[in-house]
């Protein structure tokens, strides 16, 4: 597929880098995104379910799927974005894990 150079703002080519896989990879799937969202006049309701106004169940079953792309997006850049450890010895904190042989250790809270 013959591709085209673009300019695109930088905060949009930031936030896709910031993410796993190729900026330009994120980029196309946001773009497609966005012209399903265009082509079905759901983009407004959609973006109410996410902005927590408006109800997912009254969804139909493709703006559903929509929703739940951009939900996982979400809880995968959060998570992404955990630092527990850091976290937890900034509140001096204890925290469990296990080591490579299964046992359990305690960390933290010194």
């Amino acid at each position: 597929m013959p591709t085209h150079p673009t300019r695109i703002d930088h905060d949009v080519y930031e936030a896709a880098r910031a993410e796993d896989g190729s900026a330009s990879e994120r980029i196309n799937r946001w773009a497609r995104i966005g012209r399903e969202l265009e082509a079905t006049g759901s983009g407004a309701v959609v973006a109410r379910v996410l902005a927590g106004n408006g109800s997912y169940d009254a969804l139909a079953g493709r703006e559903q799927a929509m929703v739940r792309a951009a939900w996982n997006e979400r809880i995968a850049g959060a998570i992404a974005s955990l630092d527990l450890e850091q976290e937890l010895t900034a509140a001096g904190e204890p925290w469990a894990e296990g080591d490579e042989e299964g046992n359990l250790v305690i960390r933290g809270g010194e």
